[in-house]
């Protein structure tokens, strides 16, 4: 298959599997007749990478976990994989925590007091104290 082709059924634009390959992530290959030709091995790295993104590794450890994969150092793989789960768990944690403020923030702001709604109030206060 083509770049084009391959980025269509990886779901992703051509530039995507560019910066891959610039990365080291996806290998390029030779020209053939002027075109380059990608595989079934291509397409199932370039799945590999997009579903360790969405669980949340970094391009640098994809692509240790893709030589890891090569190397079948399971020990090393489980390291990171434990690491993700605890940032995972972490960011988890702290989303839990600013929906339950921003739910409460919701609640005070229907109470139909008078003055300033309390969600925007917080907002103000927290960017004016620097606080993202």
């Amino acid at each position: 298959m083509t770049i084009g082709q391959l980025a269509a059924a990886g779901g992703v634009g051509v530039e995507t599997i560019r910066f891959y390959q610039r990365r080291g992530l996806i290998d390029t290959p030779a020209r053939d007749g002027g075109i380059r030709r990608y595989d079934g091995e291509d397409l199932a790295r370039l799945r590999f990478i997009r579903q360790a993104q969405v669980a949340g590794f970094t391009l640098d450890e994809i692509g240790e976990l893709l030589v890891l994969d090569a190397s079948e150092d399971r020990e090393r793989a489980r390291t990171l994989a434990r690491a993700r789960v605890a940032m995972l768990d972490a960011r988890i944690a702290e989303l839990e925590r600013a929906r339950d403020a921003l739910s409460r923030l919701a609640d005070e702001c229907a109470d139909g007091k008078a003055g300033p709604c309390p969600i925007l109030t917080r907002f103000a206060e927290a960017d004016a104290a620097g606080v993202s």
